[in-house]
C-alpha cells in the first residue's frame, strides 16, 4: 500500500482539483481529506456519510455554581480574563491551562474535554473516504489530521487497498506536518506566481525534514510562462522532480460547477495531462 499526499504551500493552487482527479484515476484506494480546517474535497466527491464520530480534544474550565463560594481567586489567577464577574466561563477566551482549578479553595472548577469537531467515514462513487470538520476556533487540527489518516489506513488494510490518496492542508503548519509523517510521496501543487514559488519552496523544505520524496506540479503554468521557467529552474537546482505542467483550462471550472472531477468531464488538455502525471506517479 502506498500513501500519497497532495499539498501546496498556499491556498488556491488547484491542490484539491488534482487530488480529486487522482481519486478518479486510482484503482483500489481510500481517500482522506486532511484539510480539516477548510475541507472541500467533499464538494467534488459528494460523499454519503456512513459513520459520524465526535472529535474531543483540549480542555475548558467549568464552574460548579453550587460549590463555588465566589471568592474571586480564579478571576485574579486567569490571565486570559475568561471568568466574568458573575463567575461564568467564556469558553472562547478560556485557553484550558487549568490554573483556575488549582487555585480554587473548594474545588468548584473542573476541567472538561472539549467537543472540538467531527470526523466521518463515507462512501463515494470512487470508494471509501475519511474526512473531518474542525469546530470554529478549535485547536489541535494536527491531532484530528492524524486521526483521519489512521482511520483511512485501517480501512485500506481491511480492504487490501493499493493506495491512500490524501488531500493535505495548504501552508506548513501542524495539519501539513501531520499529513506528511510516514508518507511514501508528497506531490506539491504550485502556481506560476512569486508567492506560489516561495510557499512551495517552504513546504518542500518541510517535506525534506521527513525525508519524503517530493514531486512538483505547476498548475496553470501558461498564465505566466516566465514564472514557470523560474519554478522549473528551482526544481533543477534543488533536485526536485517536476512531474508535470498543467495548462489553464476552463473545463476544470465547468467540471467543478457540475460537482465532477476533470477526469469525469469531457476530454480536455488538462485531463490528458493529469492522466500522464498519474501514470508517472504509478511508475
Amino acid at each position: 500500500m502506498k500513501q500519497i499526499v497532495v499539498i501546496s504551500g498556499k491556498g488556491g493552487t488547484g491542490k484539491t482539483v488534482i487530488t480529486g482527479a487522482f481519486a478518479a484515476l486510482a484503482r483500489n484506494k481510500v481517500m482522506a481529506d486532511c484539510d480539516v480546517d477548510a475541507a472541500d474535497l467533499h464538494l467534488l466527491l459528494q460523499p454519503k456519510i456512513k459513520e459520524r464520530h465526535d472529535f474531543r480534544s483540549g480542555l475548558s474550565a467549568s464552574i460548579n455554581n453550587k460549590t463555588c463560594i465566589q471568592c474571586g481567586k480564579c478571576m485574579i489567577a486567569c490571565r486570559f480574563k475568561a471568568i466574568s464577574n458573575d463567575f461564568v466561563i467564556d469558553h472562547v477566551s478560556c485557553e484550558g491551562c487549568g490554573f483556575c482549578s488549582h487555585v480554587c479553595p473548594v474545588q468548584a472548577i473542573m476541567m472538561e474535554e472539549n467537543l472540538a469537531g467531527e470526523w466521518y467515514i463515507s462512501e463515494t462513487r470512487f470508494g471509501p473516504m475519511v474526512h473531518a470538520k474542525l469546530g470554529i476556533a478549535e485547536e489541535n487540527s494536527g491531532k484530528l489530521v492524524s486521526l483521519v489518516r489512521k482511520q483511512a489506513k485501517i480501512i485500506a488494510d481491511q480492504n487490501n487497498c493499493d493506495w491512500v490518496i490524501i488531500d493535505g492542508a495548504p501552508g506548513i503548519g501542524c495539519p501539513v506536518i501531520a499529513s506528511l509523517s510516514g508518507i511514501d510521496c508528497a506531490v506539491v501543487v504550485t502556481e506560476p506566481t512569486l508567492s506560489g514559488l516561495h510557499d512551495a519552496a517552504r513546504v518542500i523544505e518541510v517535506a525534506k525534514q521527513f525525508k519524503i520524496p517530493v514531486k512538483l506540479i505547476i498548475n496553470k503554468y501558461d498564465l505566466n510562462p516566465a514564472m514557470s521557467e523560474k519554478i522549473e529552474k528551482y526544481c533543477s537546482d534543488n533536485g526536485i522532480t517536476l512531474i508535470g505542467k498543467v495548462g489553464f483550462d476552463k473545463a476544470v471550472v465547468e467540471a467543478m460547477v457540475e460537482g465532477k472531477t476533470i477526469m469525469e468531464y469531457k476530454d480536455t488538455p488538462a485531463k490528458i495531462k493529469i492522466q500522464e502525471i498519474w501514470g508517472k506517479l504509478q511508475d
